[in-house]
């Protein structure tokens, strides 16, 4: 339910055992005081109970929102305090029409002679002006406490609405190139061989249909991130000379657990980019290992000083918005490491992922 309809729909349960104690207050309570009440204190006490509600409900639905949410806190005293006055007085009102005065008088006739009080006729029903003080301070704290709640969920749900949004961007991010270049690959590869065109469309496909597909709930198969893996790295072995040696070692044996989709893919890509060369020789390792529930993966690749080793946001999904999209999905649950050694020559990328 969206903060508007909360707001016009409250939770009726609450308010209806609410009334009924109130009800159960003005009805039962004086039953206790061994008199015998006439007919006029019952008609009383219910237009009370009545008027009693529609003053809650018009503090709790205009009042409160319009003057007291907004800071208007000197129109809402005085629209309050003159609903307050209105209800006594028409209690007193509605007490002279229906002989409230006379009928009590006789009931409590006893009483009165013993302490001497004389009779007076009011304007304002003290007790009705006391009570309906009650429902208003009742009816601002409920809307008050109501407000801060919705307003509270509201705000969650725009975060919420927020990171989903946001990861349902960088998880679409997939570097477009690859796709391009691949096709290229492939187009070339048919007049070369045939059979090993139509597997290489054939894992395309595949990668296609698991970032379409498959990763739109959210979490994917440790072996299905694996699997995916390894058909871009074979893809991408289509445009690379003899020269490149790419090694991918996998766990073993592979424990499956959920995980989120396209978490390796970046580290992996960020190799390829900067870490091939087709004059020199060059490697990329690729190490994942599982320990308990905690997921290793080491990516290694060779550094070219001709090369920018560095974070690339330019294509892809890139490590720096990988670890964004780390920060909203695992927090505090990953450690990110990532090393550039020029002396070595070699750039490393290190995750370590807790899954539960």
């Amino acid at each position: 339910m969206d903060t508007r309809a909360a707001r016009k729909y409250p939770p009726l349960f609450l308010h209806l055992l609410g009334w009924s104690f109130l009800a159960l207050f003005l009805m039962w309570q004086p039953l206790s005081w061994q008199i015998v009440f006439p007919d006029s204190f019952w008609i009383k006490q219910a237009v009370l109970l009545g008027l009693l509600i529609f003053v809650f409900y018009l503090n709790y639905y205009i009042w409160f929102p319009r003057y007291l949410a907004k800071n208007r806190y000197f129109k809402f005293i005085i629209l309050n305090i003159v609903s307050v006055v209105l209800l006594a007085f028409v209690m007193e009102q509605v007490k002279i029409l229906i002989n409230h005065g006379e009928q009590m008088d006789r009931a409590f006739r006893m009483a009165r002679e013993a302490n001497g009080e004389k009779k007076h006729q009011d304007k304002l029903d003290n007790f009705a002006l006391l009570t309906a003080l009650m429902i208003i301070g009742l009816s601002t704290s409920v809307a008050a406490v109501r407000g801060a709640q919705l307003d509270k969920q509201y705000r969650q749900n725009l975060e919420k609405e927020k990171i989903n949004s946001e990861l349902s961007f960088l998880k679409a991010q997939i570097n477009p190139h690859f796709f391009f270049n691949t096709l290229n690959n492939i187009y070339a590869l048919t007049i070369i061989d045939v059979e090993a065109a139509r597997e290489a469309l054939h894992k395309l496909s595949r990668m296609m249909r698991y970032v379409l597909y498959e990763t739109q709930h959210g979490t994917v198969l440790l072996s299905q991130e694996i699997a995916f893996a390894k058909d871009y790295i074979e893809l991408m072995q289509l445009r690379l000379t003899d020269k490149v040696t790419v090694h991918l070692d996998p766990p073993s044996p592979l424990h499956d657990v959920s995980i989120a989709p396209m978490l390796f893919l970046p580290f992996i890509e960020n190799a390829f980019k900067h870490g091939v060369s087709a004059m020199q020789p060059s490697r990329i390792d690729i190490q994942i290992r599982q320990t308990g529930n905690k997921i290793f993966v080491e990516v290694k690749n060779t550094l070219f000083t001709d090369k920018r080793a560095v974070l690339d946001d330019s294509n892809g999904i890139g490590l720096v918005n990988t670890q964004r999209r780390l920060d909203l999905l695992y927090p505090g649950k990953y450690q990110l490491e990532v090393t550039e050694n020029k002396e070595g020559k070699e750039f490393e990328v290190h995750l370590e992922l807790e899954t539960a």
